[in-house]
């Protein structure tokens, strides 16, 4: 099995800054694509930014500019530096990571617990 842990979330006012963490541990082979997102209540889950396992990242336009998604192979994990925080960004984030048990390459989705963000303004 594998596990995603997250850490970092907290609550932080408008303008400020918090860094998420997730790290993959357990039957892991290979990763391929990891990401974060978000779920505000009474919304669905929407992808906040996505990163290859080469490295190539995608965000969406709410966050462009303010995020920035990196990872460390080396650690297996991820992380969402989130800067210029907006009320609207209040959420639980969930990581994601696309995980190889073996090598057959058969890759399996994993998700975090969640972390909440609330940010006040």
């Amino acid at each position: 099995q594998v596990q995603l842990v997250e850490s970092g979330g907290g609550l932080v006012q408008a303008g400020g800054s918090l860094r998420l963490s997730c790290a993959a541990s357990g039957s892991i082979f290979r990763i391929n694509d990891m990401g974060w997102y978000r779920q505000a209540p009474g919304k669905p889950r929407e992808l906040v930014a996505t990163i290859t396992s080469g490295g190539s990242t995608d965000y969406a336009d709410s966050v462009k500019g303010r995020f920035t998604i990196s990872r460390d192979n080396a650690k297996n994990t991820v992380y969402l530096q989130m800067n210029s925080l907006k009320p609207e960004d209040t959420a639980v984030y969930y990581c994601k990571a696309d995980v190889a048990r073996d090598s057959s390459l058969t890759y399996f989705r994993y998700w975090g617990q969640g972390t909440q963000v609330t940010v006040s303004s």
